[in-house]
């Protein structure tokens, strides 16, 4: 079952940032990953949405290769280039298939 996640952070152009995003993009691709949605400002309808943050959604072929990203050597030499930046929130969450419309 399609799996995805929805990651949400403060909008940041640094150089660390930048080599975050190139390896992100490769360990993403190599285990199946595609961006559905990358960097945007979402409108908010209902809420509040911080107008500093972005929205990236990942979409994977199964909740378990998402995992395997997460937890890569790959993602994790991403994930070593931005320790110094909080407020990210990184969710999972399984697809629906076949449900009534």
């Amino acid at each position: 079952m399609t799996a995805y996640v929805i990651a949400e952070s403060p909008h940041l152009d640094t150089p660390e940032v930048r080599r975050y995003r190139e390896l992100a993009q490769g360990s993403i691709a190599q285990y199946g990953g595609r961006y559905v949605v990358r960097g945007a400002l979402p409108e908010a309808l209902e809420g509040d949405w911080p107008a500093a943050n972005r929205m990236v959604i990942i979409e994977f072929p199964s909740l378990e290769q998402a995992k395997s990203w997460y937890t890569s050597p790959e993602y994790a030499q991403a994930r070593a280039t931005r320790p110094g930046i909080s407020g990210r929130r990184m969710l999972f969450v399984e697809g629906t298939t076949g449900l009534p419309g």
